[in-house]
């Protein structure tokens, strides 16, 4: 009979650290031009006027102005004004 105690239960301890995703700069604050307004897996907020969508998927600011967020045809969109 063993006699070591919970032995083997480090095994699948372990975790992944964050990504650290989510709005960075939420509707109405102004944006900066080239400032990261969302970082995403995938397309869950498409980009509209004065921004763009990097190749990780990531919504930033082309121009400076505020942020608007809307919906149109249930897809949400982000647009610098």
């Amino acid at each position: 009979m063993a006699h070591v105690k919970a032995g083997g239960t480090a095994k699948g301890n372990k975790d992944s650290a964050s990504k650290r995703l989510g709005v960075k700069i939420f509707g109405g604050q102004i944006a900066q031009a080239g400032s990261i307004i969302i970082r995403q897996k995938g397309t869950k907020v498409y980009p509209g006027m004065g921004v763009d969508m990097g190749g990780d998927y990531t919504i930033f600011s082309l121009t400076k102005g505020k942020v608007k967020f809307l919906t149109k045809l249930g897809k949400q969109y982000v647009s610098v004004q």
